[in-house]
């Protein structure tokens, strides 16, 4: 089976040592069960099913059982942790000690770019600020954000963005984006970054309203009473929209600003919560 550093889930990690072990012995449930020291002879095979949790105590006394090595036994213990965590906070620490892990042992973790581009508004708008000031050094950069950043900030989100392919160093030292257009994609951690994503850019949203002036920005709303089919019906031209604005911001070549636009529609009410009382 796979090593336990390409895993992110450690309910498909206990399924799959039991497959593996199935394969080549009478290996059951039960006995997996009863070596992990549970009572119930189907414990196990409903945490592989996501219908009971592991305690992070359990979890430690499954890597012994496992046999994993003292970074890949921590490595499933922090898996459980993410898994298990009720705040984005508690989720973004955890992944971020199985990166640090995999790190350490020269492994990549599935998913840890894609987090670490999508968890920094910085990130993405110098992968598009980069680009458009050719030539230009890190303090140049730090001084054209919008708020403004360090230069050191600068450094380390371009050598990020180059190491994962995002942008292309020149070697006159200018760069070049290696794709147009960068997707989330049906990856299981990106959307715990794509939330902070949302709240740091919502914030710079809050600061534009008084730090940008009207001719260079654009605020509008809508306070609408909708039925959840209108709801799924304005969702869906809401993504047909954004296909249409990356159209046209892609058939220019230049880039004269970074722009963000942030399209969010949410209840303002709980009618169908205030009936079940």
């Amino acid at each position: 089976m796979k090593d336990i550093l390409e895993y992110t889930n450690y309910r498909q990690y206990i399924a799959d040592y039991y497959a593996d072990k199935k394969a080549k012995s009478a290996f059951t449930w039960q006995e997996f069960a009863a070596l992990a020291g549970f009572s119930s002879p189907v414990y196990l095979k409903y945490v592989s099913e996501g219908r009971f949790n592991l305690s992070e105590a359990a979890a430690d006394r499954m890597g012994r059982l496992m046999h994993l090595a003292d970074y890949e036994r921590e490595f499933f213990v922090e898996m459980v942790r993410f898994d298990h965590a009720k705040t984005d906070a508690e989720k973004r620490a955890a992944f971020s000690k199985m990166v640090s892990i995999g790190e350490a042992h020269k492994a990549k973790v599935v998913d840890a770019e894609s987090f670490r581009f999508f968890e920094d508004w910085k990130k993405p708008v110098l992968r598009e600020l980069a680009p458009a000031m050719p030539g230009a050094k890190p303090l140049a950069l730090a001084h054209a954000c919008r708020p403004k950043i360090s230069a050191s900030e600068v450094s380390e989100s371009l050598n990020f963005l180059v190491k994962a392919n995002l942008l292309q160093k020149n070697e006159d030292g200018s760069y070049t984006q290696t794709d147009k257009v960068v997707t989330t994609g049906p990856m299981e951690f990106t959307p715990l970054a794509i939330r902070g994503l949302h709240r740091q850019m919502g914030e710079l949203a809050l600061e534009a309203i008084e730090g940008v002036s009207q001719d260079e920005r654009h605020f509008s709303g809508l306070t609408l009473g909708v039925t959840h089919a209108a709801y799924e019906k304005i969702v869906k031209r809401i993504a047909e929209f954004r296909k249409e604005i990356i159209a046209i911001a892609t058939e220019e070549p230049e880039t004269d600003e970074v722009y963000r636009l942030n399209m969010q529609f949410f209840p303002v009410t709980n009618i169908k919560g205030s009936k079940k009382g």
